[in-house]
């Protein structure tokens, strides 16, 4: 059945007045088998929309190279929704910030030099139009007026934020207009006047992002809607962490209660998160305002339902708000997924990283180092080596150009390590050289910042030349680790105690249920399960054990390999039933 949506004095479906009560939920933070359990809760807490962004650089993960299948099927998982009685909003931007990598932008953008991104400018906005050419086809059938549940889009996001190209803004409207994009569009932006201003489209409803003080900022908001329907297409209900933030951050429900009710007596809500999910893999985020903040694997955010999906008192306060405004709520809420504490497992087998390069990676040679995207790399690590001929001894290294942590070894050893603003100086090292002495630099990609001027600043690696006693160093080799292939370790290979290695685990399950990695013991790097990598970890916290979702587990013997960099580790993991954040 097709279904009309429209923006007047209110939002109006099929004519008729209409309250969106929505949640967000990132169908690319959730393994596929748990969709439904997330949906179904948030249609019990009595909301009528789900709302997704969708990241670009998932589905176009190489030039040309689209993958809309599995935890990328957008189609599934909005037909699910629609199943389920939800509305949907989606949120198609080539950029989408949602602390994720490089604001969901594809790295492989960076392979040119001068590209500018978020502006009319010729090669981004080709680029952007070769991927809405394949993505528009899986959801303009799922439009409302096609028969779907798709009731709104979005034009950009937080523009305002970031620039005040009004004509590219006007570019992107016509694209997607031509893509067969036929429901009503908003923009969303923060609820200051030069943010409104800044990020305001003609002919689109303009839509705010914030946490608090509602009607202040729908006050201000209704400056620029025309009389048209006040909406928050970001309720802020908690907040995400980085790497060292000294503990879990988490919102003040009382204040956000008060906010919630308020805003759902003036106009639409979208809250955010519902769920956070999972920056599974190495596609966490990044801030940089005086400094690198790159962000936890946990997307919990403090949001209506833990990153397990789990219900929390505050998605029983919400529920209640909710249902004073449009009456008892007669679904019952769904029970939380088993859990399961599997308890200590022991090491059965560890190797080198040193010791395995070439089975990971065929090394490039090179006059000058080179970044991870102009070796055709988006994510992971990058090792680079070289020999020390003249040099008399390794006492003063510098790097420039390059993002965002370096691990430094000579003849195997390490001796240093330089980390964000440390990268910007020349370090001393003072160490004795002979001639042939073998340097190493391993370059780790931390997640690419995703907010602000910086984001056309974010290659990986080394993007220009390592200076070495005062003087450029040349002849390189270039070992690209993205990690897709820990199946090639071999942990027959050797190891060396206090260099970066993989660590092997095997253990049983006999009933599949979520459970939690504690990493303790282990300094940083990154943890794959049955292959699939879960995530990175860091000593430093805040988080202290990776989610690990049932679906992602197998009857049977299951395998964990542990990526460690630092030489610090443990001969046992213990799988939890409870989760550390912080």
């Amino acid at each position: 059945m097709t279904h009309t949506f429209e923006i007047a004095e209110d939002f109006l479906l099929d004519g008729k007045p209409f309250k969106i009560i929505s949640g967000a939920v990132h169908y690319f933070r959730i393994p596929p088998a748990y969709w439904e359990d997330r949906l179904r809760k948030l249609r019990a807490m009595g909301c009528n929309t789900v709302e997704t962004y969708i990241p670009w650089n998932l589905h176009e993960p190489e030039p040309g190279t689209f993958n809309f299948s599995g935890i990328l099927d957008i189609a599934a998982f909005v037909r699910l929704a629609q199943k389920l009685g939800l509305w949907v909003i989606l949120r198609p931007s080539p950029y989408i910030c949602a602390e994720w990598e490089f604001g969901g932008l594809p790295a492989w953008l960076l392979r040119e030099d001068g590209m500018r991104l978020r502006g009319l400018y010729p090669p981004f906005m080709e680029q952007i139009k070769a991927y809405y050419q394949r993505l528009f086809p899986e959801i303009v059938p799922l439009q409302v007026d096609h028969g779907g549940p798709v009731i709104l889009m979005q034009v950009e996001n937080e523009y305002g934020y970031y620039g005040e190209d009004t004509a590219y803004l006007q570019g992107m409207e016509k694209l997607m207009r031509d893509c067969g994009a036929t429901v009503p569009f908003v923009t969303s932006d923060g609820p200051m006047e030069e943010s409104l201003s800044c990020g305001h489209l003609p002919g689109v409803l303009p839509t705010g992002n914030f946490g608090s003080r509602t009607e202040d900022r729908f006050a201000v908001l209704k400056k620029f809607t025309d009389g048209g329907p006040l909406m928050c297409t970001e309720f802020w209900v908690g907040w995400f962490d980085h790497w060292g933030n000294g503990g879990h951050k988490t919102g003040n429900l009382e204040e956000s209660v008060k906010d919630l009710d308020r805003m759902l007596d003036l106009g639409s809500v979208n809250i955010y998160m519902f769920e956070g999910g999972t920056n599974f893999g190495f596609m966490n985020g990044s801030n940089y305002y005086d400094e690198l903040t790159p962000d936890v694997t946990s997307y919990d955010y403090d949001g209506v339902l833990t990153e397990a999906g789990d219900i929390t008192e505050k998605y029983r306060r919400y529920r209640a708000v909710i249902e004073k405004h449009v009456g008892k709520i007669a679904e019952p809420v769904p029970a939380n997924c088993p859990k399961k504490a599997y308890g200590e497992i022991s090491c059965d087998g560890r190797a080198g990283l040193f010791e395995n390069l070439d089975r990971l990676s065929k090394p490039v040679s090179l006059k000058f180092p080179a970044s991870m995207e102009r070796l055709g790399q988006n994510y992971g690590y990058i090792l680079y080596r070289s020999t020390l001929e003249r040099e008399q001894n390794l006492e003063k290294i510098r790097l420039y150009g390059a993002n965002d942590r370096a691990n430094i070894f000579l003849e195997g050893r390490p001796v240093l390590t330089l980390y964000d603003r440390e990268l910007l100086s020349e370090a001393q090292v003072n160490e004795a050289t002979h001639p042939g002495s073998e340097l190493d630099i391993l370059v780790e990609n931390m997640g690419r910042v995703n907010f602000g001027p910086r984001m056309e600043e974010q290659r990986k690696g080394i993007d220009r030349h390592v200076q070495i006693n005062g003087h450029t160093h040349l002849n390189w080799e270039a070992y690209c680790l993205p990690l897709t292939n820990t199946d090639a370790v071999d942990f027959s290979a050797g190891y060396t105690e206090g260099l970066p290695a993989f660590y092997h685990f095997t253990f049983p399950v006999e009933g599949k249920a979520d459970t939690w990695i504690d990493f303790t013991g282990f300094g940083k790097g990154c943890i794959f399960l049955n292959g699939f990598n879960l995530g990175r970890f860091w000593e430093i916290g805040p988080q202290r054990r990776l989610y690990v979702p049932a679906p992602l587990l197998k009857d049977g013997d299951n395998e964990i390999i542990v990526f460690e960099t630092e030489g610090k580790h443990a001969l046992s993991l213990t799988l939890t039933d409870t989760p550390d954040l912080g």
